[in-house]
């Protein structure tokens, strides 16, 4: 009997450790449209902080109703509005200056550059490399470690 109590709390242990990534798994979203407000509480009564543009890169760090508690590439949190958001993946520039590069590697012909807060779209990726494309425009791989977001 104390054998299978044993058994039973190690599967249940197994069992959570397997789920875990999971959980805590950042969840992020983009904003939808231009000119979208971030706000200090969940609900327009509270003061607009911020106004984002579209695409801008948010991490979930709470909800409430309606509402997400958001993050930023800077650590400042706000709320936004769920349905002021997409699941459209986008990263943001976090250092000054980022060169955009033909194909994935560090020797590759430079077809553009970016800089600390672009927001761009994301297309693909790649271990280490992110493909973006910035304004609908051009198009480019960055070095992920130069930027935040999905």
């Amino acid at each position: 009997m104390l054998f299978a109590r044993y058994f039973l709390m190690v599967l249940v242990a197994g069992i959570f450790a397997l789920d875990m990534p999971q959980a805590v798994a950042q969840q992020m979203v983009s904003v939808s449209r231009d000119d979208v407000n971030l706000r200090s509480g969940p609900g327009t009564r509270y003061s607009a902080d911020w106004v984002l543009g579209k695409g801008f890169p948010l991490k979930i760090v709470g909800r409430r109703g309606d509402w997400l508690q958001v993050q930023d590439f800077e650590s400042d949190k706000g709320w936004i509005l769920r349905t002021l958001t997409s699941s459209t993946a986008y990263h943001i520039v976090k250092v000054k200056s980022a060169n955009m590069r033909s194909q994935p590697t560090t020797t590759s012909r430079i077809v553009g550059k970016v800089s600390y807060g672009d927001t761009l779209k994301t297309l693909e990726r790649r271990t280490g490399w992110v493909k973006v494309q910035r304004d609908g425009s051009i198009r480019g791989w960055v070095s992920r470690h130069l930027l935040w977001g999905w």
